[in-house]
């Protein structure tokens, strides 16, 4: 064991950890999950470059000797590449507005640079988590640009899984673009459709939301690092932020720029809240899918049973040979919880106070817990579900052509009223349209199948 000092005393930390004092009693002090730091690497890369940017920063301004500077930014790319990523123990929700998520990472990168350099883990007097890594900055801008940063790193990941269902519904609307079959509204029969436009549909709508979470991400790019505390910049050189903000863009390739106001970007939580706002609308997207879904394939033999869903697991401990459908069943629970950890990000964005929101670590655990869940339930609806889907032709043909949908399309040969009584006679007696038509010689047999060509029942004449 080692011993380390701060404001409130001494701890006993062991040896050969490489974080120390504060993050050991964040440790103690937040047991409320099991989700921690390490298990989120785009967040712990995004610290490292904002360390190394900042190391960078005041190395230009002579603020730190190329020595301690060098065994710093070495070190914070060793976070960047991955390793010792173990190290970060700290709880994701926690109190102090992540000042413990910070510390954590200046612990860290100043044993490894300790490490480098040949001295002991906690000889803090050659490399402070403090003094040396933590110069010219403050958790309050830190860890915001931070989030910002894991975000824009995570999206890619999310906008690719969801690239990957699109393309799957993309071509099962091909595959299925010749079945005609029955749409419906309200949960009533309405007109004649293919399962091909159907599914087309569902490609479309969430070909919308890549759109959107692109539009989203500039709102990241506003960052205010360099505005320590509160925003006022106390503690650095002038030009420091501009340095710090230029050496980030340049480290990550994306387009930092420095807020406008860093007083008022200290505190903001704008951008977390809309872009939080997508990922929901996203989610409730997706659960709309995997019930429409759920209701194609509903039976076998007494629901509509348009389409077969690829059976994935035994779906009764006590009915033999029902198959459930798990994967949509999955996919709106994933819905649900997103919409929660939204209505979460709303009210801790709410919450700040004042030149600070110290609810911030809420907020960051729950959108990268969104986009994880959103891509691994883009992926399982992608691979375990949409993939293997097939079309009951037969089926689809029949609930068709025994529906009173298709007296629709004779209103503008027959006109509304002629069409409306064919209807009822159709439900009183149980005879489909067709015949109805032709015993009533209302017309030909072959008006009435020049006007049923599927081309001209599914799109405008």
């Amino acid at each position: 064991m080692r011993i380390e000092s701060d404001l409130l005393g001494t701890m006993t930390i062991e040896t050969n950890v490489l974080y120390g004092i504060q993050t050991q009693r964040a440790v103690n002090n937040f047991p409320l999950s099991d989700k921690t730091l390490s298990q989120y690497p785009a967040m712990i890369k995004s610290l490292a470059y904002v360390k190394a940017a900042c190391v960078r920063a005041n190395q230009q301004l002579g603020l730190i000797n190329d020595e301690k500077a060098d065994a710093i930014f070495a070190s914070c790319t060793n976070l960047i590449d991955g390793q010792y990523h173990d190290q970060f123990p700290v709880g994701m929700i926690q109190g102090g507005a992540g000042t413990s998520t910070n510390m954590n990472a200046n612990e860290v990168i100043a044993n490894i640079a300790l490490q480098k350099l040949g001295h002991p883990l906690g000889a803090y007097q050659f490399i402070h988590p403090n003094s040396d890594v933590n110069l010219s900055q403050s958790t309050n801008d830190v860890y915001p640009s931070a989030i910002r940063l894991s975000i824009l790193l995570q999206q890619p990941k999310l906008i690719a899984s969801l690239e990957g269902l699109i393309e799957r519904f993309s071509e099962k609307s091909q595959e299925f673009k010749h079945i005609l079959k029955l749409a419906r509204t309200q949960l009533q029969d309405a007109v004649p459709m293919t399962l091909g436009q159907e599914f087309a549909g569902f490609a479309s709508t969430l070909r919308e939301e890549i759109k959107l979470l692109n539009q989203l991400s500039p709102f990241f790019y506003e960052i205010n690092l360099g505005g320590t505390a509160v925003g006022t910049g106390i503690n650095t050189r002038k030009g420091y932020a501009d340095l710090a903000i230029k050496q980030l863009a340049c480290l990550t390739e994306l387009p930092f720029v420095k807020a406008e106001d860093l007083i008022e970007a200290s505190s903001d939580m704008g951008a977390f809240v809309i872009y939080s706002s997508a990922l929901k609308r996203l989610a409730i997207k997706l659960s709309k899918i995997a019930n429409d879904l759920r209701l194609l394939s509903m039976g076998p033999r007494a629901g509509l049973s348009e389409i077969n869903l690829p059976a994935k697991q035994p779906g009764s401990s006590i009915m033999p040979g029902k198959v459930n459908p798990v994967i949509p069943e999955a996919v709106s629970q994933v819905a649900y919880q997103v919409i929660g950890l939204d209505s979460a990000i709303s009210m801790a964005a709410e919450a700040g106070q004042l030149q600070l929101n110290a609810m911030e670590p809420l907020i960051a655990f729950n959108i990268m817990e969104e986009m994880a869940l959103l891509t691994n339930a883009c992926s399982m609806f992608d691979q375990h579900c949409v993939s293997g889907i097939s079309a009951n032709h037969e089926r689809c043909h029949y609930l068709l052509d025994n529906s009173l949908a298709l007296v629709t399309a004779l209103n503008p040969f027959i006109g509304y009223d002629a069409a409306t009584d064919i209807a009822k006679d159709a439900l009183s007696s149980g005879k489909n349209i067709k015949d109805l038509v032709l015993e009533k010689g209302i017309l030909s047999e072959s008006q009435l199948a020049d006007i049923m060509q599927p081309e001209k029942l599914t799109e405008p004449a």
